[in-house]
């Protein structure tokens, strides 16, 4: 936030004695009282604050690059904040509080890595607090308050983006339908195994039958697998044979 003090006008001050001139700009800015003297030339600030200005706030602003303070706070500013605001990379400080702007924070706002105070409060702002960068460093909620749709921290978090609860009524009733596919899988492939292995030990025909089948697969798969075996030891051996 900058202030200028003595109301709307900063405090310059000429001191003569003899030969000595100084000049002086006292300016509250960033919470703090700074008095500029020998770098008062270097000094680039912006106090438009409670002129009673109406509007959206031009986009040529952006292009002060070199602007370090800009206060329009206490107007009656309108429409969204200039997307091209990233452009014043030197900005430290900004105050658009008690406006009537509207719309998202833009993005490019990240890109002021100079910004250490910043005052959102009492416009019409909406969407997600930036969460990058400086961003990070601004926690204190008071910077952002009275802009009811707003989100984020340090505010409240914003709302997940879950289904309808039409959509998860049905998500429910989709897992307990693979639920009861998959249980009545396991009750029919029990219920089988023990029909066919009760079966198998009541009956001593089917029993011998399935007992005889499963002994002459397993020598099919024996004699298969040695015949595999043999032809593979041949082969090897009629290679290195050649080579030597």
């Amino acid at each position: 936030m900058v202030e200028i003090q003595e109301g709307s006008k900063p405090m310059l001050s000429n001191i003569s004695t003899g030969s000595y001139y100084e000049e002086s700009l006292l300016i509250f800015a960033k919470g703090l009282d700074l008095e500029y003297t020998s770098v008062l030339l270097l000094v680039t600030s912006i106090d438009l604050s409670h002129n009673n200005l109406s509007g959206e706030i031009p986009n040529e602003v952006t292009n002060l690059s070199e602007l370090y303070f800009l206060n329009l706070s206490g107007n009656h500013f309108t429409g969204n904040i200039p997307q091209n605001i990233g452009n014043m990379r030197q900005l430290e400080s900004l105050d658009l509080s008690m406006n009537d702007l509207c719309g998202q924070i833009p993005q490019t706002m990240l890109a002021l890595n100079y910004l250490s105070k910043l005052n959102l409060s009492y416009n019409n702002l909406s969407g997600r607090i930036l969460s990058g960068y400086q961003f990070l460093t601004f926690n204190d909620p008071s910077i952002y308050i009275g802009n009811h749709n707003l989100c984020g921290q340090p505010l409240q978090d914003c709302p997940t983006h879950e289904p309808p609860h039409q959509e998860e009524e049905q998500v429910d009733e989709d897992d307990c339908d693979m639920i009861w596919i998959y249980a009545s899988s396991a009750l029919g492939f029990i219920l089988g195994f023990w029909s066919f292995v009760g079966t198998i030990m009541i009956k001593k025909d089917i029993r011998i039958s399935y007992l005889r089948f499963i002994d002459r697969t397993f020598d099919w798969v024996y004699k298969e697998l040695a015949i595999k075996f043999a032809m593979l030891k041949f082969v090897a051996g009629k290679s290195n044979h050649k080579h030597n």
